[in-house]
């Protein structure tokens, strides 16, 4: 009988490739994307406005105002959906082990961001327009002052979570060192 003996996994020599956990990354030694949301029609002012025309209740439901008009109106959203998605103007918010930002265009270049030191609380804003997307803005505070603003974020309350999460690790972990 023979006895065979594990080599350890070979590396590319890069340090978060030695990780003890599997896909947990320390911020120190790289920054690694943890969630990805794309921000929804509702971001825009037109489809806030059509959003809310879509939302008019009158009627007798499945045959409302507001129903009818979102079918009168899907050949206009749809292009308003597709001019969020082309190359120069297609938007994504990301949430890493250091920082959200506000990633834009195919190469995915960080246009803005904030730390988890310059915020305190995360809130939800559905502003008019917005619920029937099932949408709202995630603003971030530190104190009463507004340090960051995600627009028309789909299903707000998930990325918010996710957030405060990833921000409660980020900050005990500093303290510690």
């Amino acid at each position: 009988m023979s006895t065979a003996t594990l080599a350890p996994p070979a590396s590319s020599g890069r340090p978060h490739d030695r990780s003890s956990i599997a896909g947990v990354v320390p911020p120190a030694t790289a920054e690694t994307t943890i969630m990805s949301v794309w921000p929804s029609v509702a971001s825009t002012g037109a489809g806030q406005f059509f959003g809310g025309l879509f939302l008019i209740d009158i009627g007798m439901w499945p045959v409302t105002i507001g129903n009818l008009i979102a079918l009168a109106s899907i050949p206009l959203m749809l292009m308003l959906y597709l001019t969020m998605r082309l190359p120069w103007a297609i938007t994504r918010y990301r949430l890493t082990n250091r920082r959200v930002t506000i990633d834009r265009g195919i190469s995915w270049k960080v246009e803005q961001y904030v730390d988890f030191d310059r915020f305190d609380s995360v809130e939800v804003q559905v502003r008019p327009g917005q619920d029937w997307y099932h949408s709202g803005d995630l603003v971030f505070r530190r104190g009463t002052t507004e340090t960051f603003r995600l627009a028309g974020v789909r299903r707000p309350e998930v990325f918010r979570q996710a957030c405060l999460k990833v921000q409660q690790s980020y900050l005990s972990v500093a303290a510690s060192v």
